[in-house]
């Protein structure tokens, strides 16, 4: 890997930590537990996108891991990185599968196994298979949260693109 690709891939991740350190401080509208915007996940996304899948899912994994090490909360690392292992696959198969599919679409299916990945987490720590019940309102706020990521997304990677950072 040329140090180029390398300088650009450290700054993924670094913008990735702190997108998601920053949104753990913003309040949403909805009471639930756990939700979030998911403005990590445009980093993630727009680097499977423009850099390839390998270094997006490298992305995802240090993301959380490292966000652990910042805010101390190894609790939230289990679902984070559960989230972004299911989420970053699911992301890379369907780009690979799904020839028509729009970032958007492929965001919404990785906001759908972020999602299924928090609560099979929830529901193995804490033995309770009642958190089935949360999945349909994290879904519902996934939709929102995906179609905001991958808009996000296309914008971004066409920028980076358009200014010659396909590598």
């Amino acid at each position: 890997m040329d140090s180029r690709k390398q300088v650009f891939l450290g700054l993924m991740i670094a913008m990735a930590v702190a997108l998601g350190f920053i949104e753990t401080m913003i309040p949403l509208p909805v009471p639930l537990p756990g939700a979030r915007l998911g403005l990590s996940n445009v980093v993630i996304l727009t680097t499977i996108v423009v850099f390839g899948p390998k270094e997006g899912f490298v992305v995802a994994i240090l993301k959380s891991v490292l966000l652990m090490l910042v805010t101390g909360n190894v609790t939230s690392f289990f679902y984070s990185g559960t989230g972004a292992l299911l989420s970053s696959l699911a992301m890379i198969l369907s780009l690979k599968t799904i020839k028509s599919a729009t970032l958007i679409g492929i965001s919404f299916i990785g906001s759908f196994f972020h999602n299924v990945g928090q609560i099979t987490t929830a529901i193995v720590m804490v033995h309770n298979m009642g958190l089935l019940a949360y999945l349909p309102l994290l879904l519902i706020l996934g939709l929102f949260t995906g179609y905001f990521v991958g808009l996000a997304a296309i914008y971004v990677s066409r920028h980076l693109q358009k200014i010659g950072v396909r590598l």
